[in-house]
């Protein structure tokens, strides 16, 4: 299912389901303006066509005690496909590893990493991170404090584009 096969009530159930993925589909039913049994067609199909990828509960890693994040810099000695795809399939393989995103320019990846405490995130760096196959570089930088953590896509940008475009 592509953006512009869908309509107004499409993107707001979306809009809800991002903000509020534990709604009843009645609930989400009443904020579009649409039955329940219309509703939750629309919903299986927003999943079945992939623009609903699940639902997770976004808790607090500190509170759980992990207090360390990390962003990991990786450049790698080689960049063909077979390369990339084992580096991303080692960093789906280490639990510290939260987010994994290809990069062009200097650096080939970036990782969020999430570790209990210092001393167990310099164990996975020199342990997995820096001795893994292919690795010629790490750089790290140490999160502070978040300022901002909003998941999926801003709503608003995309309701403007679609006025725009009718």
């Amino acid at each position: 299912m592509s953006v512009g096969k869908l309509d107004p009530i499409d993107r707001k159930i979306l809009a809800e389901l991002q903000a509020d993925g534990r709604m009843t589909n009645v609930e989400l039913s009443r904020r579009v303006g649409i039955s329940a049994p219309p509703c939750l067609r629309r919903v299986r199909a927003l999943e079945e066509g992939g623009l609903i990828r699940g639902y997770h509960a976004r808790v607090d890693s500190r509170m759980l005690g992990f207090e360390v994040m990390v962003f990991a810099m990786v450049g790698l000695q080689k960049q063909a496909e077979a390369d990339l795809v084992a580096f991303e399939g080692l960093c789906r393989s280490w639990p510290l590893v939260r987010e994994c995103h290809m990069l062009n320019g200097e650096i080939d990846f970036l990782l969020k990493c999430v570790a209990p405490d210092l001393s167990a995130f310099q164990s996975f760096l020199t342990g997995s991170l820096t001795s893994a196959p292919n690795v010629a570089s790490v750089k790290t930088s140490l999160v502070i404090r978040p300022s901002k953590q909003e998941p999926g896509v801003p709503f608003d940008v995309l309701e403007a584009r679609a006025a725009a475009e009718s």
